[in-house]
């Protein structure tokens, strides 16, 4: 068993951080919103004052926020847990922020700190269920140290050295996103055509873009979108994949696309919602939630 410290108890961190203390791991967690940590202080968790007081005799830390900034923030501001650390430790990224954040990074962090990208993909019911996919970029020593405790969380995959598992993530996203906004505008075609939706969806279930159907299909046709992957996070990994490709000379006109449907979602009050309401944005319908930005355990950056 490790003794880990875990940064970022939003949606997705609060039940990987449980998931880590259920496999009998020592764990201290941190979050802005402190009071977001009792659930897990009561079970067994002890929490930190502050980033830098995460790292004090922990072998392993783990971050897991929502934007480049936050984690910028969190390693490098008032009482940021960079300068806590110490040769012999790794600290470990979940969070999807690119490669140019986690190459910055690790060209900070003290001599002799191993880190380590590995973003997940999947949402609540799969950081629930320890079943997300975690792209893992690191050294094959650094691998092989962190796997037993990422197999956890879910299925491992080495996609190479550091970096790697944070170019990956862009990869992944892009076709998310593409599929997402593939089956708004199929719908909205549909509607056009005076085709019921309920038969739309079914040919669509069997398409290409079947499990992204199948996945948000309730949310689609209950006009209900309370998040499991938020809207406004979506839109942020499609300008991480944009720009990424951009400062490389790749022009990825779709992927362009699909992220200014995001945006436009987000500009007309669904950047709370979950991202499958870009739906009802393309097909000029109101999307609606209940609890759509105030879910237990979120953290707010």
């Amino acid at each position: 068993m490790a003794k880990i410290g875990f940064l970022g108890l939003g949606e997705m961190g609060t039940p990987m951080a449980r998931r880590l203390l259920q496999a009998g791991h020592e764990l201290v967690v941190w979050n802005r919103t402190a009071e977001r940590t009792a659930p897990l202080v009561q079970e067994g968790a002890v929490v930190a004052a502050t980033p830098a007081k995460a790292v004090a005799g922990r072998d392993i830390i783990i971050t897991m926020l929502a934007t480049p900034d936050a984690l910028e923030q969190v390693l490098f501001g008032a009482e940021g847990l960079a300068a806590a650390l110490s040769p012999g430790q790794v600290f470990i990224d979940m969070s999807t922020v690119g490669i140019e954040e986690v190459r910055s990074a690790a060209a900070r962090l003290p001599k002799g700190v191993s880190l380590v990208d590995a973003p997940v993909r999947g949402s609540v019911p799969q950081a629930t269920s320890g079943h997300l996919d975690i792209f893992v970029g690191a050294t094959d020593q650094d691998y092989e140290r962190v796997r037993p405790i990422l197999e956890t969380l879910g299925s491992v995959r080495h996609t190479g050295g550091p970096g790697s598992g944070a170019a990956m993530k862009l990869v992944a996203n892009l076709t998310l996103g593409a599929a997402m906004v593939t089956l708004g505008e199929a719908l909205s075609l549909g509607k056009s055509l005076d085709l019921q939706r309920n038969i739309v969806l079914d040919v669509l279930a069997d398409s290409p873009i079947g499990p992204i159907v199948k996945a948000k299909r309730a949310n689609v046709e209950s006009g209900q979108f309370a998040p499991s992957f938020k809207l406004r996070h979506a839109a942020k990994d499609l300008r991480l994949v944009t720009e990424t490709a951009a400062a490389r000379g790749r022009d990825l006109k779709q992927a362009r696309a699909n992220r200014a449907w995001l945006d436009e979602a987000a500009e007309h009050g669904a950047a709370d919602l979950d991202f499958s309401a870009v739906v009802a944005t393309i097909s000029g319908e109101e999307p609606v939630t209940a609890q759509a930005s105030d879910q237990p355990g979120e953290d707010k950056r």
